[in-house]
Protein backbone atom coordinates (compact mmCIF):
# COMPACT_ATOMS: atom_id res chain seq x y z
CA UNK A 1 0.00 0.00 0.00
CA UNK A 2 3.11 2.70 -0.27
CA UNK A 3 1.34 3.67 -3.46
CA UNK A 4 -1.53 4.96 -0.86
CA UNK A 5 -3.27 8.25 -1.94
CA UNK A 6 -2.47 9.48 1.42
CA UNK A 7 0.91 9.29 0.94
CA UNK A 8 2.48 12.38 0.02
CA UNK A 9 -0.45 13.77 -1.23
CA UNK A 10 -0.51 11.32 -4.17
CA UNK A 11 2.92 12.97 -5.11
CA UNK A 12 6.76 12.08 -3.75
CA UNK A 13 7.50 15.45 -2.92
CA UNK A 14 8.28 15.63 1.22
CA UNK A 15 6.36 18.39 2.93
CA UNK A 16 8.09 20.86 5.54
CA UNK A 17 5.71 21.85 8.07
CA UNK A 18 6.17 25.00 10.54
CA UNK A 19 4.41 23.72 13.58
CA UNK A 20 2.86 26.68 15.62
CA UNK A 21 2.10 26.05 19.36
CA UNK A 22 -0.35 28.30 20.76
CA UNK A 23 -0.82 29.40 24.26
CA UNK A 24 -3.23 32.58 24.95
CA UNK A 25 -3.62 34.08 21.81
CA UNK A 26 0.73 33.74 21.31
CA UNK A 27 2.70 31.04 19.60
CA UNK A 28 5.13 29.96 22.39
CA UNK A 29 8.07 26.98 22.33
CA UNK A 30 9.99 25.58 25.00
CA UNK A 31 12.55 22.72 25.55
CA UNK A 32 10.92 18.86 26.64
CA UNK A 33 7.57 20.30 26.31
CA UNK A 34 8.38 22.90 29.03
CA UNK A 35 9.83 26.18 29.86
CA UNK A 36 7.57 27.74 27.36
CA UNK A 37 8.73 31.58 25.62
CA UNK A 38 7.28 33.61 23.19
CA UNK A 39 7.71 33.31 19.54
CA UNK A 40 5.41 35.74 17.93
CA UNK A 41 1.89 36.51 16.64
CA UNK A 42 0.47 32.74 15.16
CA UNK A 43 -1.61 34.42 12.09
CA UNK A 44 1.60 36.64 11.29
CA UNK A 45 3.79 33.67 11.59
CA UNK A 46 1.15 31.65 9.35
CA UNK A 47 1.75 34.59 6.31
CA UNK A 48 5.04 34.87 6.59
CA UNK A 49 5.78 31.05 6.56
CA UNK A 50 3.05 30.55 3.90
CA UNK A 51 5.12 33.05 1.57
CA UNK A 52 8.49 31.28 2.60
CA UNK A 53 6.93 28.30 0.89
CA UNK A 54 6.09 25.79 3.33
CA UNK A 55 3.97 23.15 2.30
CA UNK A 56 1.48 23.20 4.94
CA UNK A 57 0.76 24.82 9.06
CA UNK A 58 -0.11 22.91 12.00
CA UNK A 59 -1.59 24.88 14.81
CA UNK A 60 -1.62 22.75 18.62
CA UNK A 61 -3.29 24.65 21.02
CA UNK A 62 -1.15 23.36 23.26
CA UNK A 63 -3.52 23.92 27.05
CA UNK A 64 -6.75 23.39 25.60
CA UNK A 65 -6.88 20.11 26.80
CA UNK A 66 -5.32 20.57 30.08
CA UNK A 67 -7.80 23.10 30.87
CA UNK A 68 -10.92 21.97 28.87
CA UNK A 69 -10.98 24.65 27.03
CA UNK A 70 -12.23 24.50 23.14
CA UNK A 71 -9.73 25.57 20.62
CA UNK A 72 -10.17 28.44 19.18
CA UNK A 73 -12.30 28.99 16.48
CA UNK A 74 -11.63 33.15 15.71
CA UNK A 75 -7.96 32.16 14.87
CA UNK A 76 -8.33 29.42 12.36
CA UNK A 77 -10.78 31.80 10.92
CA UNK A 78 -8.36 34.81 10.99
CA UNK A 79 -5.43 31.94 9.74
CA UNK A 80 -7.82 30.86 6.45
CA UNK A 81 -8.38 34.39 5.18
CA UNK A 82 -4.45 35.30 5.31
CA UNK A 83 -3.02 31.58 3.67
CA UNK A 84 -3.49 29.52 1.10
CA UNK A 85 -1.44 26.36 2.03
CA UNK A 86 -3.55 23.96 3.60
CA UNK A 87 -3.54 24.27 7.49
CA UNK A 88 -4.43 21.54 10.87
CA UNK A 89 -5.38 22.56 14.01
CA UNK A 90 -5.43 20.71 16.96
CA UNK A 91 -5.92 21.13 20.85
CA UNK A 92 -9.14 20.56 23.31
CA UNK A 93 -10.65 18.37 20.22
CA UNK A 94 -13.58 15.88 22.11
CA UNK A 95 -16.10 15.57 20.15
CA UNK A 96 -17.39 15.69 16.37
CA UNK A 97 -19.36 19.01 17.05
CA UNK A 98 -15.46 20.39 17.74
CA UNK A 99 -14.17 18.97 14.93
CA UNK A 100 -17.49 20.52 12.52
CA UNK A 101 -16.23 23.90 13.79
CA UNK A 102 -12.94 24.14 13.20
CA UNK A 103 -13.08 22.83 9.67
CA UNK A 104 -15.86 25.26 9.05
CA UNK A 105 -14.30 27.98 10.33
CA UNK A 106 -11.78 27.21 7.16
CA UNK A 107 -9.16 24.91 8.89
CA UNK A 108 -7.96 21.88 6.58
CA UNK A 109 -7.35 19.10 8.80
CA UNK A 110 -8.15 18.46 12.82
CA UNK A 111 -5.31 16.84 15.12
CA UNK A 112 -6.37 14.53 18.26
CA UNK A 113 -4.11 13.67 20.68
CA UNK A 114 -5.27 12.65 24.23
CA UNK A 115 -9.39 12.20 23.03
CA UNK A 116 -8.23 9.81 20.95
CA UNK A 117 -6.41 7.71 23.56
CA UNK A 118 -9.16 7.97 25.98
CA UNK A 119 -11.89 7.28 23.50
CA UNK A 120 -10.25 5.20 20.30
CA UNK A 121 -14.24 5.38 18.90
CA UNK A 122 -13.84 9.03 18.33
CA UNK A 123 -11.40 8.44 15.11
CA UNK A 124 -14.02 5.95 13.61
CA UNK A 125 -16.68 8.61 14.28
CA UNK A 126 -14.54 11.63 12.73
CA UNK A 127 -13.71 9.98 9.82
CA UNK A 128 -16.97 8.97 9.24
CA UNK A 129 -18.08 12.15 9.48
CA UNK A 130 -15.36 13.81 7.36
CA UNK A 131 -13.46 11.90 5.51
CA UNK A 132 -10.07 9.82 6.63
CA UNK A 133 -8.14 12.53 5.17
CA UNK A 134 -9.45 15.36 7.25
CA UNK A 135 -7.93 12.69 10.87
CA UNK A 136 -4.68 13.33 11.96
CA UNK A 137 -3.39 11.51 15.24
CA UNK A 138 -0.74 13.36 16.88
CA UNK A 139 0.97 11.06 19.08
CA UNK A 140 3.83 12.27 21.98
CA UNK A 141 5.50 9.35 22.74
CA UNK A 142 8.87 9.12 25.33
CA UNK A 143 10.92 6.35 26.45
CA UNK A 144 10.41 4.51 29.36
CA UNK A 145 12.93 1.94 29.91
CA UNK A 146 13.06 -0.13 26.83
CA UNK A 147 9.17 0.90 25.75
CA UNK A 148 8.25 3.81 24.03
CA UNK A 149 5.17 5.06 25.43
CA UNK A 150 2.62 7.49 24.75
CA UNK A 151 1.97 10.23 26.87
CA UNK A 152 -1.30 12.57 27.30
CA UNK A 153 -2.17 16.39 28.31
CA UNK A 154 0.74 17.94 26.50
CA UNK A 155 3.45 14.77 27.63
CA UNK A 156 2.50 15.22 31.17
CA UNK A 157 0.76 12.12 31.19
CA UNK A 158 2.12 8.72 30.66
CA UNK A 159 -0.30 6.04 29.47
CA UNK A 160 0.23 2.56 29.50
CA UNK A 161 0.03 2.55 25.37
CA UNK A 162 3.14 1.67 23.36
CA UNK A 163 3.39 3.86 20.59
CA UNK A 164 3.87 1.45 17.57
CA UNK A 165 0.62 -0.51 18.93
CA UNK A 166 -1.37 2.44 19.40
CA UNK A 167 -0.43 3.80 16.20
CA UNK A 168 -1.79 1.01 14.17
CA UNK A 169 -5.01 0.82 15.64
CA UNK A 170 -4.92 4.49 14.73
CA UNK A 171 -4.49 3.81 11.63
CA UNK A 172 -7.13 0.86 11.31
CA UNK A 173 -9.71 2.89 12.54
CA UNK A 174 -9.20 5.77 10.18
CA UNK A 175 -6.60 7.97 10.98
CA UNK A 176 -5.08 9.63 7.84
CA UNK A 177 -2.15 10.81 8.99
CA UNK A 178 -0.03 10.02 11.75
CA UNK A 179 2.38 13.20 13.74
CA UNK A 180 4.89 11.68 16.01
CA UNK A 181 6.69 13.67 18.38
CA UNK A 182 9.56 12.21 20.13
CA UNK A 183 9.53 14.13 23.34
CA UNK A 184 12.75 12.79 24.12
CA UNK A 185 14.14 14.87 21.36
CA UNK A 186 11.69 17.38 21.07
CA UNK A 187 13.05 21.26 21.32
CA UNK A 188 16.96 19.86 21.95
CA UNK A 189 18.23 20.33 18.44
CA UNK A 190 19.94 17.43 18.19
CA UNK A 191 17.85 15.34 15.64
CA UNK A 192 14.88 13.67 15.29
CA UNK A 193 13.90 10.17 16.39
CA UNK A 194 15.59 8.25 12.94
CA UNK A 195 14.84 4.86 14.58
CA UNK A 196 11.56 4.83 16.18
CA UNK A 197 10.27 6.74 13.02
CA UNK A 198 11.80 4.40 10.56
CA UNK A 199 10.35 1.67 12.45
CA UNK A 200 6.62 3.43 12.89
CA UNK A 201 7.10 4.45 8.93
CA UNK A 202 7.89 0.84 7.44
CA UNK A 203 4.46 -0.44 9.55
CA UNK A 204 1.80 1.63 8.00
CA UNK A 205 0.43 2.60 4.82
CA UNK A 206 -0.02 6.39 5.89
CA UNK A 207 1.84 9.60 6.12
CA UNK A 208 3.86 9.89 8.82
CA UNK A 209 4.97 13.43 10.25
CA UNK A 210 8.16 14.01 11.83
CA UNK A 211 8.58 15.93 14.93
CA UNK A 212 11.15 16.99 17.30
CA UNK A 213 14.57 16.96 17.66
CA UNK A 214 15.07 19.43 14.11
CA UNK A 215 18.23 21.55 15.04
CA UNK A 216 20.10 22.05 11.25
CA UNK A 217 19.17 21.83 8.36
CA UNK A 218 21.25 17.88 7.92
CA UNK A 219 18.42 16.72 10.25
CA UNK A 220 15.81 17.35 7.83
CA UNK A 221 18.03 15.53 4.84
CA UNK A 222 18.61 12.91 7.43
CA UNK A 223 15.28 12.01 8.52
CA UNK A 224 14.11 11.95 4.98
CA UNK A 225 16.87 9.71 3.63
CA UNK A 226 16.88 7.58 6.64
CA UNK A 227 13.04 6.82 7.34
CA UNK A 228 11.28 7.96 3.96
CA UNK A 229 8.54 10.33 6.67
CA UNK A 230 6.20 11.91 4.26
CA UNK A 231 7.06 15.18 6.25
CA UNK A 232 9.04 17.05 8.86
CA UNK A 233 7.72 19.37 11.21
CA UNK A 234 9.65 21.50 13.03
CA UNK A 235 8.83 25.04 15.51
CA UNK A 236 12.00 27.22 17.51
CA UNK A 237 14.13 26.83 13.74
CA UNK A 238 12.05 28.20 12.01
CA UNK A 239 10.23 30.81 14.31
CA UNK A 240 13.86 32.42 15.39
CA UNK A 241 15.07 32.40 11.80
CA UNK A 242 17.68 29.82 12.19
CA UNK A 243 16.48 27.89 9.04
CA UNK A 244 14.78 29.68 5.88
CA UNK A 245 12.35 27.42 4.05
CA UNK A 246 13.34 28.53 0.91
CA UNK A 247 16.87 27.75 1.72
CA UNK A 248 16.16 24.08 3.25
CA UNK A 249 14.38 23.23 0.04
CA UNK A 250 17.44 24.14 -1.76
CA UNK A 251 19.30 21.96 0.32
CA UNK A 252 16.84 18.99 0.11
CA UNK A 253 16.91 19.07 -4.02
CA UNK A 254 20.79 19.34 -3.77
CA UNK A 255 20.48 15.93 -1.81
CA UNK A 256 18.06 14.68 -4.22
CA UNK A 257 15.06 14.71 -2.08
CA UNK A 258 12.09 15.65 -3.87
CA UNK A 259 10.37 18.89 -2.52
CA UNK A 260 8.22 21.40 -3.62
CA UNK A 261 9.74 24.84 -4.98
Amino acid sequence: MKGSPFRGRGGLAKRIIPCLDVKDGRTVKGVNFVDLRDAGDPVELAWNYSNQGADELVFLDITATVERRKTMVELVKAVARQINIPFTIGGGINEIADADALLNAGADKISINSAAVRNPKLIDELAAAFGVQFVVIAVDTRSIGDKNVVHLNGGRLPTERQTLEWILEAESRGAGEILLTSMDHDGTKGGFDNGLLKTVNDAVHIPVIASGGAGKVEHFVDVFEKTNVDAALAASVFHYGEILIPDLKRILQDNKIEVRI
